[in-house]
């Protein structure tokens, strides 16, 4: 279908039709390229909806002198479309090659903001949000499809503990701050570098088929604060004051406005994006999206100290405590080795590897004689002295220990060698209450003596979190 749209389009045939990367999305890209150097850039969509909306905008975006590329054939069920090629070369690509305070960055990044705000005010009474996928505005549903993305496929993914019903009234609450602050911009969703192309030092913006009325300041939110971007918090400032600039152009900006929903926008783009980053990581189980989760909770750490909601008390204290979780602490902090170890119940699933290096040891403890059998054990942990003598009584655990301390061992010893800088180690069993947390327990204390290597616990059922310091 793309082949005969490229003849329908241009005139030629192509001879090469090469597939592009796919980032988070379902849709597949290819480029088509002719004899005489023509190149084109196809799209198979998964939702014809989806695909009508790109079409659309693309329409009213590139007619407005706003750099997107052009779209010059749909099929006629709408499932494919051609659009100009603006060459393989992202605003991220810059970044990662120069470093994110670069002085071409600062310069790209100031033309992008210039480019949003034309995109924000020059179409304010031009756009008809019906046609927006796949909601017309950001409002209360469709905040909380992005809130419950948080809650289902990162907080629950990662093992954090909360209350359903108070982070409920809390999300129905943000949510609801948000739609109070849409007032009428097309705002893109997700506006960051690697959805903006450099083509012949200029930016394009490529990514908008979701865009929706909203508030200017999440677009603004999702550029400088994008996790695998890295922008300093001055970077950040000097964004945000770059966008106020050129909107600054238009009648409609209202700066106090913007300055008063931007930390609030911020917020919800970064639990969005965390519910993405778990999703494709830590369910697909997609490397690339597990190595930036501890940057954007340091992110979310850096806003977290100058915006504290009162209207959200539960969701504001919940995220203070897990922004702090030794887990999802950067690892480029680390100059030495960090072990992270926990106990986990195999109902709830082996515990994920949040560094995206992949790896360590799943040690399981089911063969162990359960004391969870018995009434007198069964409110008490593996922590507690009754269990300890039941586990210690005939050796069992011991011996099981003492296989575990060989495997571990040398590998600690070779990671130290090598100058690695995370392993990690999980011990399951029926209700990660007894044999697996006094394991845990015991291999954590055993690396510190022996090693005087830093070591994080996790007793994930029990919400118990303990740090054995590097000496």
């Amino acid at each position: 279908m793309l082949c005969g749209l490229f003849r329908q389009a241009t005139g030629f045939e192509p001879i090469a039709v090469l597939p592009i990367g796919q980032q988070g999305s379902s849709r597949r890209y290819w480029r088509l390229q002719s004899a005489d150097g023509c190149s084109l850039v196809g799209c198979v969509g998964t939702d014809r909806k989806e695909n009508d909306a790109f079409v659309y905008l693309s329409g009213l975006l590139h007619g407005a002198g706003i750099n997107v590329p052009e779209v010059l054939a749909v099929s006629d069920s709408r499932m494919e479309y051609l659009q100009s090629d603006l060459g393989s070369q992202s605003l991220y690509d810059i970044i990662a090659a120069q470093g994110s305070d670069a002085l071409e960055v600062d310069r790209l990044a100031d033309a992008c903001m210039a480019q949003l705000a034309k995109a924000h005010y020059l179409l304010l009474d031009k756009v008809d949000f019906s046609r927006c996928f796949p909601r017309a505005a950001m409002d209360v549903r469709s905040v909380m499809w992005d809130l419950n993305y948080f809650k289902y496929c990162f907080l629950k993914t990662v093992g954090i503990q909360f209350d359903e019903e108070l982070l409920q009234n809390d999300f129905e609450t943000l949510a609801s701050m948000i739609e109070d602050e849409c007032h009428g911009v097309l705002m893109l969703r997700d506006f960051q570098s690697r959805n903006i192309m450099v083509q012949n030092s200029v930016p394009w913006i490529i990514d908008f088929q979701g865009a929706r009325r909203g508030p200017a300041a999440y677009d603004v939110a999702s550029f400088a604060w994008q996790a695998r971007a890295g922008f300093s918090a001055a970077s950040r400032r000097s964004i945000m004051e770059s966008y106020i600039r050129h909107a600054a152009n238009y009648e409609a900006f209202d700066e106090r406005y913007f300055r008063r929903s931007y930390p609030l926008c911020v917020l919800v783009r970064l639990l969005q994006v965390l519910g993405a980053y778990g999703f494709r990581g830590l369910v697909e189980r997609k490397s690339k999206f597990i190595t930036p989760i501890p940057q954007a909770v340091a992110m979310l750490k850096d806003l977290l100290r100058d915006y504290k909601p009162a209207n959200i008390p539960y969701l504001s204290g919940l995220l203070e405590e897990f922004v702090r979780l030794p887990q999802l602490q950067p690892l480029e902090q680390r100059n030495h080795l960090v072990v992270e170890i926990s106990s986990f119940s195999y109902k709830k699933g082996v515990p994920l590897d949040n560094s995206g290096n992949g790896g360590g040891f799943v040690f399981d403890c089911r063969a162990v004689h359960n004391p969870g059998r018995y009434d007198r054990y069964k409110h008490l942990t593996g922590l507690d002295a009754e269990v300890i003598e039941f586990l210690e009584e005939n050796g069992e655990i011991t011996d099981f220990l003492n296989n575990v301390y060989s495997l571990v061992d040398h590998a600690v010893e070779r990671y130290m060698q090598r100058g690695f800088t995370h392993l990690c180690a999980h011990f399951g069993c029926t209700g990660g209450r007894h044999r697996s947390v006094y394991s845990a327990q015991h291999l954590a204390e055993h690396l510190s003596g022996k090693y005087g290597v830093e070591v994080r616990l996790t007793h994930r059922e029990q919400g118990i979190t303990q740090i054995f310091e590097q000496q």
